[in-house]
This record gives C-alpha cells, sequence and structure tokens, in this order.
C-alpha cells in the first residue's frame, strides 16, 4: 500500500476516533481535511479555497431545499402530535408481541413518509420505552429497532423521497423507482431479515433472564423518564396519514420534484392540523424550528462532502481507485464498495453518497453498467458503513436512550451494517439476471 493510500486510511481512522469524542463535524471535517493536504503535500488555504468550499456550497446549492422542506415537515408531525399518533396506532396492533419489529416497522413507515429521522428517534422514544416496559424486553434493542426502521429500507426503498435517492436520481438522471424490480426484492429482503433479527434477540435477552429492569446498564431510568401520558389528546390516525401519503403519490405517481412534494406535505399537513397547534404565534415557532434544524443538519452533511472535495484530488485517491478498478471486479461491487468507503468515512449516508457520487460519477458512467442499478446499489451501499460506531446519528440515539456502544451497538451493526451489505449482494444477484 502506497504512501498516499495510508494518508487516506490515517485519515478516515482520525475521523471515526474524533467523531467517536464527540467532535462537532464543523469542526472536525475541516480539522481532518487540513490533515489530508498536510500530508499530501498540497497547498493548504488553496486547497481549502478551490477544493474544500466549492465542494461543501455545491452541496448546499443542490440540496438545501431538500433539507429545509424535510424539517419543516418533521417539526409540523412532531408538534401536531401527528407522528405520535401513527406511532401509538400502529403500536396498538402489536398487543405485546414482536414490539421491536413493530417499532422498526413504524419508524420506518414515518422516515419512508418524509418525517426527518432524527424528528422520529424523539418521538418514538417514549413510545418505544412504553411499549419495552409492558413487554418487560430489556432497552438494550431499542437503538437498533428505532435507528434500523431509520436508516435502512425505509432509506433506499424505490420511491422514497431520501436525500439518499435523490443525490442517485439527480447524479444519474435515474427515477426515484430505478431498478423497481430488484430494488424491492432487496428492500423487502432487509426488512425481513432485520424483523427476524430483533426477534430473536429479544427472545434471547428474555431467555437469559435480561429483562427490562436491568439493573446492570450504566444509566438507569428516573420515574419521571418511565411516565407516558395515556391520555394525551392526538390527532386522527386517518388525518396524520393524509400528508404523508400524498408526498409519495406527488413524488412518485406525479414525478413532482421532491421539494415540491414535501412541499405538499407541509402545507397540507398545517391546514388538516391547524388547530394542533395553538394560534399563529406558536405555529410560527414551529416553522421557525424546523429552519433551525434545517440549517444545521445541512451544514453537518455538507461539511464532511467538503472534506471528501479535497480527498477526490488527491493521489492516494486516484491510486485506490486506479487499484479497486485493476481487481477485474463487476461494475456494481465496485460501486458498492467505493460508496460504502466514502459513508464509512464521512460517518454519513448522505456525505458518502455526495462525496462518492462529486468524485466517482464519471467513472460510474464509464463502467457500462445499467444507471439505475448504479443508482439503487449506491444508495443501499450508502446505509452500511455510515453505521460505524463514530455516526453522528447512532451517538445522538445512544444519548437519547441512556445507553452506551457497549450496552446498545452490537445489534445497531448487525441491523444496519451486516444486513444491508446482504441486502446489497441480494440486490446485485437480482440486477445481473437482467431484473
Amino acid at each position: 500500500m502506497n504512501l498516499g493510500i495510508l494518508v487516506l486510511v490515517a485519515a478516515l481512522i482520525l475521523f471515526g476516533l474524533l467523531a467517536f469524542k464527540q467532535i462537532n463535524a464543523l469542526i472536525l471535517a475541516p480539522l481532518v481535511t487540513i490533515f489530508v493536504i498536510v500530508c499530501s503535500g498540497l497547498p493548504i488555504l488553496e486547497s481549502l479555497k478551490t477544493a474544500f468550499m466549492p465542494a461543501a456550497s455545491d452541496y448546499v446549492t443542490s440540496y438545501f431545499l431538500v433539507f429545509f422542506v424535510g424539517a419543516l415537515f418533521g417539526a409540523v408531525y412532531q408538534h401536531t402530535g401527528a407522528a405520535e399518533s401513527i406511532s401509538k396506532t400502529l403500536a396498538g396492533l402489536c398487543k405485546g408481541k414482536f414490539v421491536a419489529p413493530i417499532i422498526m416497522t413504524i419508524t420506518g413507515i414515518l422516515t419512508y413518509g418524509g418525517v426527518s429521522g432524527f424528528v422520529v428517534f424523539f418521538v418514538i422514544y417514549p413510545i418505544a420505552l412504553n411499549m419495552f416496559k409492558e413487554a418487560n424486553l430489556t432497552r438494550r434493542l431499542i437503538p437498533g429497532a428505532i435507528s434500523a426502521g431509520c436508516w435502512t429500507w425505509s432509506m433506499y426503498g424505490p420511491g422514497s423521497p431520501s436525500i439518499q435517492n435523490v443525490i442517485g436520481m439527480n447524479s444519474l438522471g435515474t427515477p426515484s423507482t430505478a431498478a423497481i424490480v430488484p430494488s424491492v426484492i432487496a428492500t423487502v429482503a432487509t426488512y425481513i431479515l432485520i424483523f427476524v433479527w430483533l426477534e430473536m434477540r429479544g427472545r434471547s435477552f428474555t431467555k437469559k433472564g435480561i429483562t427490562f429492569n436491568d439493573t446492570t446498564l450504566k444509566f438507569q431510568l428516573s420515574p419521571e423518564e418511565m411516565a407516558m401520558d395515556e391520555d394525551k389528546d392526538l390527532p386522527n390516525f386517518w388525518i396524520a396519514m393524509i400528508p404523508i401519503v400524498a408526498i409519495l403519490v406527488a413524488f412518485n405517481g406525479f414525478k413532482l420534484p421532491v421539494e415540491t412534494a414535501v412541499f405538499l406535505g407541509v402545507a397540507l399537513a398545517t391546514i388538516l392540523m391547524w388547530n394542533r397547534v395553538k394560534g399563529l404565534n406558536a405555529w410560527i415557532a414551529v416553522f421557525n424550528e424546523g429552519a433551525a434544524n434545517s440549517g444545521v443538519s445541512i451544514l453537518n452533511t455538507a461539511i464532511v462532502v467538503g472534506f471528501g472535495g479535497v480527498v477526490k484530488n488527491t493521489q492516494g485517491f486516484a491510486d485506490l481507485v486506479e487499484l479497486l478498478k485493476t481487481l477485474n471486479m463487476p461494475a456494481l461491487v465496485f460501486v458498492m464498495i467505493t460508496v460504502a468507503i466514502c459513508a464509512g468515512a464521512c460517518g454519513s449516508a448522505s456525505g458518502g453518497m455526495g462525496v462518492a457520487f462529486n468524485a466517482l460519477t464519471d467513472t460510474y458512467i464509464e463502467l457500462g453498467a445499467n444507471l439505475e442499478h448504479v443508482h439503487r446499489i449506491a444508495t443501499i451501499a450508502a446505509g452500511t458503513l455510515d453505521s460505524l460506531p463514530h455516526q453522528g446519528a447512532q451517538i445522538t440515539l445512544l444519548g437519547i436512550c441512556k445507553l452506551t456502544h457497549k450496552e446498545a451497538y452490537f445489534d445497531i451493526f448487525v441491523t444496519q451494517i451486516v444486513i444491508p451489505f446482504i441486502s446489497c449482494f441480494i440486490f446485485i444477484i437480482f440486477a445481473s439476471m437482467g431484473l
């Protein structure tokens, strides 16, 4: 392995270690970028101005509106109680059975419908906590169940309004339902495998005597955290579902841009549930919160894409790409590996896809593979190594759930790295059949 590639490996490790220490991405990305610049013998200021900032600003230009309307939709669904209404209704159907898989299903439905994963974290956690308590199931499975619903099948399923799907569409000119037959097969396989894993793990924990009241956990719950308002007035389930269905129909049926589709969902949700937020000033506060959330989210992602903009200009990156090409691997395997590596380096599926497509779109096209297949395998692969322990979303969720990596990360690893990689190969097999 040459020195240039070693620099990139060291940068990846450094990125992961510093992120694990919960250093903000706005500080972390420039620091690791400067490390790469210095070690690669590039001019510091020129590289920051001509590679780092253009890559970051191009990402903001391309995807700000997607983040903006998505964050508005999430804020509306959180403060009107619509997300909680959907969650409680679906949770009531399981009647104490398949608790962890049901939580995964609920979060997936919400995120497939356009609700931000970070909003879902806060909405679903208290509901999951109550369901796990009633089923006497260990809290260790909650983070895996919630995040698996947010960041796997609902993220890369055909027709999803996720930013990852949009990146594939914009980069390759492919539809939201690209490679629909193998996509559906891989998405369903992902869901089934995660469902089975979570249920199997829940039964295994219970059999070992590890239940809800687990005194071995580092952080114990307070009585206040255990309480839930069962009589809380929430919107009707079907009313809450209308804007989500409208987004999916507008996006996939009428082929409207995702920004327009989600904006229509925001407008429809606001009209249908206007009385759920008390007064115009309260609504302004909801929209202000959503707008602020969108700014933080896109900056954290764009700044990481800026890091990738510098990486792609290094000799080490060029050598790595050439090395992978010499292995004579199938085109879709090449796409899978490169996108997964970028996602792992960024600790972000959307950031990783942004880096990969910014650097390698022409290479992907030159491989001669069906572009719809490239779109979908890239979207699935982005949801693999992004979930390494340094991922900001996982750290946030573990904090919300009051659990440590040692206590809960294993199930995150299986459901969001191992199973998505299996799904990648399932997709490749069926795509190779010409489906």
